[in-house]
């Protein structure tokens, strides 16, 4: 992103009230457009948007065709950023940050925020290759372990047929090297995507997003996370009543206890405590882009 969206808003640097949201024309120049209300949870910026909402404030962005990043945000985000200002910043700099759970649609609402719902990251990527079938919105798949990029394509194709996908690439588990990073950069200027969907989950995916943004000249890149797996039918989506119930966590869970046990036997305490002690007025978390 430009220089203008990361300076400090006047007065967005002081602690917000819990009631308190962000208002639009408080935002820079560039943004214009494109931002949109923002609920504070726990000092991070969450859109306060719904599915339609998101869609919308995508389509303009990409039609205006200026580099930016969405992230896809629920209680294990927020949490890593109570600990980590860099991984703050990053998710207050997006040029949308979606409220992936039920939590954070709740807290919105507490906030005033009536219309805002979950934008959950396999709906919204579904949605946007919908959208990019009517517009001729050219997509690329980056991230998942070996193979799945290549299923995701290949289900995406059957399920959207009019669909552009332009490229995959499936990073290794660790840093690109030089040489890797030029292979990428290549790969995507001359496929020349709208799109870049980035499935490495939270907190690897924002920060690649952040890193490559203005390297990779794209109009937009969408951290997914999960959605690569559940896409190809790797992890199995729970039912919607499960969802809107703020459980998704617990099916979750149940598929992959090795791997989650220990996020979500730190997140959910410490999401609660904190979101106490933010609604009590008790301790502020302030928010800013910088």
């Amino acid at each position: 992103m430009s220089d203008s969206t990361s300076t400090i808003i006047a007065g967005q640097d002081e602690p917000l009230a819990f009631g308190e949201s962000y208002p639009t024309e408080a935002f820079p120049m560039s943004h214009l457009g494109f931002e949109h209300e923002r609920a504070n949870v726990l000092g991070v910026r969450i859109s306060a948007v719904d599915m339609d909402r998101a869609v919308n404030i995508a389509d303009g962005w990409i039609a205006a065709g200026n580099p930016g990043y969405a992230c896809v945000t629920g209680v294990h985000g927020v949490i890593e950023a109570q600990t980590n200002p860099e991984f703050l910043r990053i998710l207050n700099q997006a040029a949308i940050n979606t409220p992936d759970g039920m939590p954070m649609a709740w807290v919105g609402w507490l906030q005033g925020h009536r219309n805002m719902d979950r934008v959950y990251g396999p709906d919204f990527m579904m949605a946007m290759c919908k959208l990019s079938e009517e517009r001729g919105y050219r997509n690329f798949l980056y991230g998942g372990n070996p193979g799945v990029a290549e299923l995701l394509r290949e289900s995406l194709l059957h399920r959207f047929p009019g669909l552009k996908l332009v490229g995959t690439y499936t990073p290794p588990f660790r840093a690109l090297n030089p040489d890797e990073e030029r292979e990428l950069v290549e790969q995507v200027r001359d496929s020349k995507p709208h799109i870049l969907w980035v499935g490495l989950g939270t907190p690897k995916q924002e920060r690649f997003m952040a890193q490559y943004l203005h390297q990779l000249e794209v109009p937009l890149l969408v951290g997914v996370g999960a959605a690569f797996d559940f896409h190809t039918g790797r992890l199995h989506e729970c039912s919607g009543w499960v969802k809107r119930a703020g459980l998704q966590w617990v099916h979750r869970l149940i598929q992959d206890p090795k791997r989650l046990w220990k996020r979500y036997l730190h997140c959910v305490p410490a999401f609660l405590w904190h979101i106490a002690w933010q609604f009590s007025g008790l301790r502020h978390y302030p928010s800013k882009r910088s």
